[in-house]
């Protein structure tokens, strides 16, 4: 069981589909005794990566540190610090959102690149975290893997990070109203999910 569940929420929109979600998530682990927080990256100050790869050069376990300095520091001690992620994005144009590829580009310190390597290498030995990945779009569920990048960008993201994903939540036809509801079955997948953690 997780004792701290940590969400990293790359919507838009608070209170909308992913962020309730990702709210039936964390109540089915806090259920269960975990420690639950939320970080909603369009709260943080994440620049850019600027591709200078200084981050990647040093072989080791340890992530590397990035020259820039602003929000993400910070948020990759807390991923650091919690035995469960729960990474959550809506499809936009075909994949997660800016703001999640934005985190996403700067997890780069997560693996070595030395120079002259033609492809990065993982730091992490061992997937030692879980991760739960959340989405939604407005097809159907079923098209997300099949039809955008975001079940792949999640993926990756968890990888990173150290963690291996034990459940998704795929969730269709969320533009159907201005104000979505999740549905019974949604909602008790999503708090099952948790308690699992």
């Amino acid at each position: 069981m997780a004792k701290n569940v940590l969400a990293i929420i790359g919507s838009y929109r608070k209170g909308g589909v992913v962020d309730m979600a990702v709210d039936a998530v964390l109540v089915g682990a806090s259920a269960r005794g975990a420690n639950i927080r939320k970080i909603y990256l369009i709260d943080q100050h994440i620049e850019y990566c600027r591709n200078c790869r200084n981050c990647t050069q040093e072989a080791g376990a340890a992530r590397g540190k990035c020259a820039i300095e602003d929000d993400m520091a910070g948020i990759l001690k807390e991923i650091e610090e919690a035995d469960a992620i729960v990474l959550g994005s809506p499809v936009n144009f075909y994949n997660v959102t800016a703001v999640f590829r934005t985190f996403l580009e700067r997890l780069v310190g997560c693996v070595y690149w030395p120079w002259g390597q033609p492809a990065p290498k993982p730091r992490w030995k061992e997937m030692r975290r879980k991760a739960v990945l959340i989405s939604s779009l407005a097809a159907p569920g079923i098209f997300l893997p099949i039809a955008t990048g975001a079940s792949r960008a999640l993926r990756l993201a968890a990888q990173s990070l150290g963690a291996r994903p034990v459940a998704k939540l795929w969730i269709g036809l969320a533009a159907q109203q201005p104000k979505p509801m999740l549905s019974t079955r949604v909602l008790r997948r999503a708090q099952h999910i948790g308690a699992s953690l």
